[in-house]
Order: C-alpha cells, then structure tokens, then sequence
C-alpha cells in the first residue's frame, strides 16, 4: 500500500467539478490523507500523482468518526 502524498495540492476548481460517482453528492478534500471525501456515500477516493483515483473499487470505506 502506497503512502498518502501530504504536499498535494488541489485545484479549488477541480472540487466544483467533482462529484462522488456513489452518490452524485459534492467531495471534500482531506489533505492530510490525500484523498477526496463523500461523506454521503462514506468513502474516500485516493488522489495518486496528483490525480485523483475516482473508482468506487480504489476507494477507501470510512470507518466510524471520520
């Protein structure tokens, strides 16, 4: 498993312009992951090279109190 790239930056844009394939429901960014957030469909899509990874099977399930 890959480490979170902490110093990835995300275009305030590209988060305008995403949504969650899930639920359809707007991200949020976790920079200290590096991952992309839906906090309606409870996963979180990795970012890899500054790209972000928006497969529903690459996402990480949150667990309880995130």
């Amino acid at each position: 498993m890959s480490t979170p790239e902490t110093n990835v930056e995300v275009d305030p844009r590209l988060l305008e312009i995403l949504i969650c394939p899930v639920s359809r429901g707007p991200l949020t960014y976790d920079r200290e992951r590096a991952e992309l957030v839906s906090a309606k469909a409870r996963l979180a899509y990795p970012i890899r090279d500054g790209v972000p990874i928006m497969l529903p099977e690459d996402a990480r399930d949150l667990g309880e109190g995130e």
